[in-house]
């Protein structure tokens, strides 16, 4: 997990015994793998990997959230606007392992978790307009037919998310101080309950059920007391990450 305040990336043992492997300065920062086992992670300087970080690709790019597909394509998001600002559209662009980029698709609203279904969709989470936003990765490495996946409702605000085996999606909700499992279309399957917002969510563990939520208090305009809780899911993760 990324440990934004403190500029760290955490790997956490099923004890709660944590190990620091990687220092990031200033934020956002989120981090997924290449196919090779490199981290990779977004960076406030543009995205980068390998254990000391290197640069990857889209130098001087904030990007926000990451999701690398089979291919070994990154694929990344960028709000138009910080929380407290006036809400404007953000973009998703892609890095390939040559170092080179482009934006891939505008009209997002705050876009930040991203997950791949299958091999071919990628969903993207509009906190600001509060939906899963999907389309699909074509062979050429384009966005095409871009639709709704999930009409989440009014306060939903869905940030990090992540995927199961029966293609729903879970998704992390701050104002809502929840995690709740959606199926495509946007049915509520399940719900957790938290004492304080949820940023993100992530399925793991030895049976892939263990349901990991990052949440903090949140002010607006700045986050406190963070922990990590665990809720045991009945179906197993899938998708990328």
């Amino acid at each position: 997990m990324c440990d934004w305040k403190a500029g760290e990336v955490l790997v956490f043992d099923v004890d709660g015994s944590r190990e620091v492997v990687a220092h990031v300065a200033g934020f956002p920062f989120s981090i997924d793998w290449l196919p090779d086992g490199r981290l990779v992670a977004t960076t406030p300087g543009g995205v980068v990997a390998g254990p000391d970080l290197s640069p990857y690709g889209a130098a001087g790019n904030p990007f926000n959230e990451i999701v690398v597909d089979a291919a070994g394509r990154v694929w990344v998001d960028m709000p138009g606007s910080m929380p407290w600002e006036e809400s404007r559209p953000g973009t998703v662009a892609v890095v390939l392992a040559d170092g080179s980029s482009r934006q891939v698709a505008d009209d997002v609203w705050f876009p930040n978790g991203m997950v791949i279904l299958g091999e071919d969709t990628l969903v993207v989470a509009e906190s600001h307009a509060d939906r899963l936003t999907a389309w699909t990765i074509t062979e050429s490495g384009e966005l095409a037919d871009r639709r709704v996946w999930a009409d989440l409702g009014p306060g939903s605000a869905p940030d990090g998310i992540c995927a199961d085996a029966e293609g729903a999606i879970w998704y992390a909700s701050v104002p809502g101080r929840r995690c709740t499992r959606v199926a495509e279309g946007g049915e509520v399957l399940d719900s957790v309950a938290a004492d304080r917002g949820c940023f993100a969510c992530m399925l793991g563990g030895d049976d892939g059920c263990s349901l990991y939520i990052v949440a903090n208090r949140y002010s607006g305009s700045g986050a406190s007391d963070g922990v990590v809780l665990i809720h045991q899911a009945t179906v197993p993760r899938a998708g990328r990450p």
